[in-house]
């Protein structure tokens, strides 16, 4: 197994789970000094190759020295509002991608029953959805990294369609948990609990399906290693939740002072995307399976793992 993108949030969930179920893993990551602290920090059992993916040839290199049964390209960028540069982008959501297909689809080996290439993909690739979220909602992506991840996505199904490789774009939605970037919403109510400032936020009616990041990272592995996995599926828990309640829970849990969360002081981004229920039916049919952590349970066990490292 091969899991890019290492360092990022998810890539070292799904890291540790794989090394929970015993896999032989190889991790990559572009920072060595990151890389060899997310593998000691997470307790991942893994050759570890310090790579820049973003540049031309190197995964190909990668994959040939490597040469895995499945690969879980989880390398991103522009997820995170501070990642604006465009070169960047396109090299590592899209150029990376065409590479990861090219390199995969030249391997002649046919033994494994599930997909060879496990891709996260993104609800940006929807854009704001009035109702119901299905895999086959017409996307209309409202920024560049939504169009990013969408081209993506068209490469691989593309791909699947004319038989090149077996591969599933796995749509993530509002994942969270410890590692989040520090601009996200738990990461900031935890840093209001520990300076005593007010938190300024959006009047927090916006609605989002929150799927805690281990549960992600368990159905990313699942649907490795189903024989099933579609070209495109949404992963999500199905259930919608308030931002503002979303907040509130977590400063309960924190005893968090009342007026330190202040909704309506920020406004809504122009490209803040809304959307209805995600429909969950295509994940529970391959793999009669939902995330199953609740809000409550994923901040408790997010501050639990905060506070005393991620050993457990």
């Amino acid at each position: 197994m091969l899991v890019t993108g290492t360092t990022g949030f998810i890539g070292r969930w799904v890291a540790r789970a794989l090394t929970r179920e015993r896999a032989r893993l190889s991790v990559t990551g572009r920072d060595g000094h990151a890389l060899e602290g997310v593998v000691r920090d997470f307790e991942i059992g893994a050759e570890a190759h310090v790579v820049d993916l973003s540049r031309r040839g190197a995964f190909a290199e990668l994959y040939r020295s490597v040469q895995p049964e499945v690969t879980f390209n989880l390398a991103g960028y522009g997820i995170d509002r501070a990642e604006r540069n465009d070169g960047l982008m396109e090299a590592i959501n899209v150029r990376l991608v065409a590479e990861v297909i090219e390199s995969l689809a030249a391997d002649a080996r046919r033994d494994w029953p599930g997909p060879r290439l496990v891709h996260a993909g993104s609800a940006a690739e929807y854009g704001s959805v009035s109702g119901a979220v299905t895999e086959d909602t017409d996307p209309e992506p409202l920024d560049a990294y939504g169009r990013s991840k969408l081209a993506a996505t068209r490469l691989i199904t593309d791909a699947v369609k004319r038989r090149m490789l077996c591969a599933t774009v796995v749509r993530l939605f509002t994942v969270y948990g410890p590692g989040e970037h520090p601009g996200r919403l738990l990461p900031g109510v935890v840093a209001a609990s520990r300076s005593l400032s007010p938190l300024d936020l959006t009047d927090g009616t916006q609605q989002r399906d929150f799927t805690y990041v281990e549960d992600v990272a368990a159905g990313l592995v699942r649907l490795g290693i189903s024989p099933d996995a579609p070209p495109v599926i949404n992963l999500a828990t199905g259930h919608l939740t308030r931002v503002r309640d979303f907040a509130e829970c977590a400063a309960r849990l924190l005893a968090l002072p009342p007026g330190l969360l202040r909704f309506g002081k920020r406004p809504r981004g122009p490209d803040e995307v809304t959307h209805g229920p995600v429909d969950t039916a295509r994940l529970q049919r391959v793999l009669a399976w939902v995330p199953p952590t609740s809000i409550e349970a994923g901040i408790r066990q997010s501050l639990a793992v905060m506070r005393g490292g991620v050993a457990g």
